[in-house]
């Protein structure tokens, strides 16, 4: 006995029906199974891949919120962030890092300086520490230390919400992408 297998688009012994690819579906999978990169696209590519922060920025970041437990140990949650700001700063230098506190960022549009905004605390020139003292954090919190990375150069940040009851509800890491 011959039986043969159902084609796409047909009914199968099962009784369901096999879906048959589409003309653009078939192009795009041929397309990917044949088409190889050139070197400048495979260049391009490895570019556009995140970096992550080295080993020692990751240890300064766990550094940094070992700091803000403290601080928030001691303070507790309800203050506003200009408190929490001051208090990272003096608990930082406590534990020998170096800290400046509302470091002015140069804002340039299309090679045109338009005006300047500020880091609550860049730690050790190489991390930057946003501080806030909000109900929860929003994506627009994220966007800012995000912009913060590109104008600075700097792969890492650390958004830090002190009102929360833990804090580690209230830490987010956001890496330059």
């Amino acid at each position: 006995m011959n039986r043969q297998e159902p084609g796409p688009g047909q009914t199968n012994r099962q009784g369901r029906q096999e879906r048959q690819e589409s003309e653009p579906e078939q192009m795009n999978r041929q397309g990917r199974q044949e088409r190889q990169e050139s070197e400048p696209e495979q260049m391009n590519r490895q570019e556009r891949q995140v970096s992550e922060p080295d080993a020692e920025t990751d240890r300064l970041a766990q550094e940094v919120i070992g700091a803000a437990i403290e601080v928030h140990r001691a303070l507790g949650p309800g203050f506003l962030g200009s408190i929490y700001e001051q208090a990272m700063s003096v608990e930082l230098g406590l534990r020998g890092r170096r800290c400046q506190r509302q470091v002015p960022v140069a804002v340039n549009y299309k090679g045109h300086s338009i005006g300047e905004s500020r880091l609550d605390l860049l730690v050790e020139d190489r991390l930057i520490v946003e501080l806030k003292a909000v109900d929860q954090l929003a994506p627009i919190h994220t966007a800012q230390v995000m912009s913060y990375l590109k104008t600075t150069g700097n792969l890492l940040g650390i958004i830090i919400n002190f009102n929360v009851v833990r804090l580690k509800d209230g830490v987010k890491r956001v890496v330059l992408s």
